[in-house]
């Protein structure tokens, strides 16, 4: 299925958009410029243009593995990378209602360049949202979302059904569907305060401070030490 996925993604030279989940699945293709879509499907939220999958992918309760290529077309070195979950199915197109529920903090992806790179990034461990009560046979969406650097952003989803740690329906994860490629780094996200909340205008003796961001959450410490860095 994903030599399949990738020979589509091969010939779709033209294709503005550039994300695609290579584990633990894929709404489908939405690799597509046409009439309806002129910019490209996944710009469109929530999951790119692509409707409800009928044939879901199973993923433990526990949380697992997801995997994606974020610059197969020419675009940006850097980009924004959001992890969120959607639950059930009442919805819009028997989906979720929405797709609020974030899985990791988000993180910064650096490529080698602007031109297409075909490299994987591999979360191994993905956790549930915090406070998150699933059941073995709930139905729920994954979705990625890319930030681009001149502030659109790409929509791509998995829609999933869980099933208990172990069960047999679960693909396996292994070096060939699940891995961090050499020639994309993870970056740190931080923030910068240039006015505190309540100040007026911003003047030459405004607040300015950074402060440590996103990775700072020991709750993402499994991921990194689970393969989430990678060495340029």
């Amino acid at each position: 299925m994903l030599s399949s996925t990738l020979l589509v993604v091969a010939s779709a030279a033209l294709a503005s958009a550039h994300t695609i989940i290579t584990y633990p699945g894929w709404r489908g293709n939405n690799l597509i410029t046409n009439d309806t879509f002129p910019f490209g499907m996944q710009w469109m939220y929530p999951c790119g243009g692509m409707g409800t999958s009928t044939n879901r992918t199973y993923w433990p309760v526990t949380g697992g593995a997801i995997a994606f290529q974020p610059g197969w077309f020419q675009g940006h070195a850097t980009a924004l990378l959001y992890v969120n979950l959607g639950f059930g199915t009442d919805g819009p197109d028997n989906g979720p209602k929405n797709m609020s529920f974030p899985m990791v903090p988000p993180f910064q992806l650096l490529g080698p360049s602007k031109n297409p790179y075909p490299g994987t990034v591999c979360l191994p461990q993905v956790p549930l949202p915090a406070g998150a009560n699933v059941q073995v046979g709930d139905n729920a969406t994954i979705q990625l979302v890319e930030l681009a650097v001149h502030g659109a952003a790409l929509y791509s989803c998995v829609d999933i059904t869980f099933v208990a740690p172990g069960d047999p329906k679960v693909a396996k994860v292994n070096e060939t569907n699940c891995f961090n490629s050499t020639d994309i780094g993870i970056g740190e996200i931080y923030s910068l305060t240039v006015r505190a909340s309540g100040q007026g205008n911003i003047t030459s003796g405004a607040e300015r401070s950074i402060a440590r961001g996103a990775f700072s959450y020991l709750g993402f410490l499994p991921l990194a030490l689970g393969g989430l860095w990678v060495l340029l």
